[in-house]
């Protein structure tokens, strides 16, 4: 895919929709935008000189190396999903090794995975991609199911190994999100003073988020008050899911809300969604990658550029896409990353 008109051709009919939206709600000169200057949005900030050379690393690596943007590769599903389940579809997945060729080969800006994947190939590939360890997972087999993560090691042991990052989940809202929110928010403290960068996935998890008649788990309100809590961690980079609705305070009858907010905030159109999630991000100061989701088969491609396409008109960082990716044959794999990379080098798609 090289050129804007194969974007506007997956897109369709909803071509239009999608790249001539005009946010007037929160517009794009209230934000921080990402650009090849963006890390200048720490210079009076208390990250140290370490902590922005990590930063500069994960920014300035891959296909879209200085743009400000990231696509990044995560593959912890092993934990998260179970391996038979992550991996049946292409059991090459179950050696460490090729999830990280295939972000080397995709051109990712870096390549998110466990302490025993990333670990395992330190030595070897350290050095020529960013490493990004997540540290904490759900893990899966305690039955009933339960939401909740765990510390699966230590942040030193990600520095140990070369990383230049650190990521963790927080599951906002669910019974175990205090204690989760004071260990990650230790952790990254002691990822910032060993020089590393951090990234915090922003995930719901609360039955009462599912009402009757919808689900609340991806609502831009919700979400959004979960990046905000994630960035008074000082998280570097936000990783959230993609909006899907609203109202999900008014809706489920929790919180403090007002329909003056809703108003004055967001439409429904998806980019103004994805807009008050950026906004709870310190208006774009800090960074916000939005999630790929699962693999579907024929209609991945469409999705993912979808779904870059509105990261990037709200005034987004980019991509953190795993299964789209990893459940295909190695080459289309690539194929589906590079694809989503170049709309972020696509000049003609703008911030809405």
């Amino acid at each position: 895919m090289k050129k804007n008109e194969n974007i506007t051709e997956l897109l369709g009919e909803k071509a239009s929709f999608y790249l001539d939206h005009v946010s007037e709600k929160i517009t794009k000169d209230e934000l921080q935008l990402p650009g090849r200057n963006f890390l200048k949005v720490f210079v009076k900030s208390n990250r140290s000189p370490q902590v922005l050379r990590s930063l500069s690393q994960l920014y300035n690596h891959g296909n879209l190396g200085g743009t400000g943007y990231l696509s990044i590769l995560p593959v912890d599903q092993g934990i998260e999903h179970s391996a038979a389940f992550s991996f049946y579809k292409n059991p090459d997945y179950f050696d460490p090794e090729n999830i990280i060729k295939l972000a080397m080969e995709a051109g990712c800006n870096g390549v998110a995975s466990t302490f025993g994947v990333l670990g395992l190939n330190a030595r070897k590939y350290a050095h020529k991609i960013p490493f990004i360890v997540k540290i904490n997972h759900n893990e899966l087999l305690t039955y009933p199911n339960k939401y909740d993560q765990t510390l699966f090691g230590k942040v030193k042991n990600a520095w140990d190994m070369g990383a230049v990052a650190v990521g963790a989940t927080i599951y906002f809202g669910s019974e175990e999100s205090n204690r989760q929110l004071k260990e990650i928010a230790e952790a990254f403290e002691e990822a910032h003073n060993l020089g590393m960068a951090t990234i915090l996935w922003c995930y719901l998890r609360n039955e009462a988020f599912k009402t009757e008649k919808e689900d609340y788990h991806s609502a831009a309100d919700l979400t959004g008050q979960a990046n905000h809590l994630g960035v008074t961690t000082q998280a570097d980079i936000i990783k959230q899911k993609l909006p899907v609705n609203n109202f999900g305070f008014k809706n489920i009858g929790f919180g403090k809300c007002d329909d003056a907010m809703y108003e004055t905030l967001a439409t429904e159109h998806p980019i103004d969604l994805c807009r008050l999630q950026v906004a709870n991000c310190y208006m774009g100061k800090i960074g916000l990658i939005n999630s790929g989701g699962g693999s579907k088969g024929e209609s991945d491609l469409v999705e993912a550029i979808t779904t870059a396409v509105i990261n990037k008109r709200a005034g987004g960082s980019g991509l953190i896409m795993g299964r789209k990716a990893f459940q295909k044959p190695f080459n289309k794999g690539i194929e589906l990353l590079h694809s989503v990379q170049q709309v972020y080098l696509e000049d003609s798609i703008t911030i809405a």
